[in-house]
């Protein structure tokens, strides 16, 4: 963790969007068996098992508003060419269906893996790569910015203090072993 969802959240709280919803999907998490229906949802009757009324997918739900892919270097290349319809078409199509949706989301993806050297060694489709990497941020590890645990300790204390309605502090000594840490 190196706050890539806490930035996220900020980048959507700060934008036009941010009276609409932000939804999270941890790429890594979701079976890859799943992840079409998770993501496009699906219509009724689109496989054994599926609800008797269908299902909206991540982007249908979050349309207008924004979807944070973490770890979108885990997702399957299947699913990567349909990311990259809804890039560039604003569309998608339920698990199922043969209608398309038109579909308005900002997408803002994550990763802790070199997306430049997947795409050399085609694990990463290189068309989606350059359609993400409009801007981008590099955020290094938390060992590697030492002077931000002082700020990060105080600002959670901050947190607790007023959660808990507490006035306690932190010592110099008790910051100086987390920097040591």
């Amino acid at each position: 963790g190196v706050g890539k969802d806490v930035l996220a959240r900020m980048v959507h709280l700060h934008s036009p969007r941010k009276d609409k919803m932000f939804l999270k999907v941890d790429c890594g998490s979701i079976a890859e068996n799943l992840i079409e229906s998770e993501l496009f949802g699906y219509v009724r009757g689109a496989f054994s098992g599926a609800d008797n009324q269908g299902r909206a997918g991540y982007f249908e739900m979050a349309d207008k508003g924004t979807v944070f892919l973490d770890e979108i270097g885990e997702l399957p290349l299947p699913m990567q060419s349909k990311l990259l319809r809804i890039l560039q078409d604003n569309e998608f199509m339920r698990v199922g269906s043969s209608r398309a949706q038109k579909v308005d989301v900002r997408i803002i993806a994550a990763t802790n893996r070199d997306l430049a050297a997947e795409v050399e060694r085609d694990k990463f489709r290189q068309d989606l790569y350059y359609r993400l990497n409009v801007a981008k941020l590099n955020v290094p590890a938390l060992r590697e910015r030492g002077e931000d645990i002082p700020l990060l300790a105080r600002h959670f204390l901050d947190i607790y203090n007023a959660k808990y309605k507490k006035h306690t502090h932190l010592s110099g000594r008790a910051l100086q072993l987390f920097s040591m840490y």
